[in-house]
């Protein structure tokens, strides 16, 4: 997530139809990752992360393994198609940042402008 970190507001998309929580695991799963590691990342008691993966795992976008070292933990891992979700969205980020970094300097004051207005209502509902 470090190299797109707004990428979970892209999942957030109602096409994908995942919520920005939803997004913020999914964007995390380049490998097995323990239950309780993306309740570090949310800030979160591990209980929600069950609630989010459950989710994940109805849309076949993520399925639980035991981990092959300590089979007490299990992992979340991404599915092929929650890995071509993943591909997607980071693939349309890399567009639209490509697309405003054509913005002239007074289109881009106008879009930060319009961004400082949003942000008071985008952190009221985070």
């Amino acid at each position: 997530m470090d190299e797109h970190p707004h990428v979970d507001e892209r999942f957030a998309d109602p096409a994908l139809g995942l919520t920005s929580t939803q997004a913020k695991v999914l964007a995390q799963l380049d490998g097995p990752l323990p239950m309780r590691a993306p309740a570090t990342l949310l800030v979160c008691d591990a209980s929600n992360v069950t609630g989010i993966v459950d989710r994940l795992e109805a849309r076949a976008l993520v399925r639980r393994e035991p981990d092959p070292s300590d089979r007490r933990v299990k992992n979340v891992v991404a599915t092929d198609e929650g890995r071509d979700v993943i591909r997607r969205v980071r693939g349309e980020m890399q567009a639209t940042s490509g697309a405003l970094d054509t913005l002239d300097a007074t289109e881009s004051a106008t879009r930060y402008e319009l961004l400082a207005r949003l942000r008071p209502g985008m952190e009221k509902n985070a």
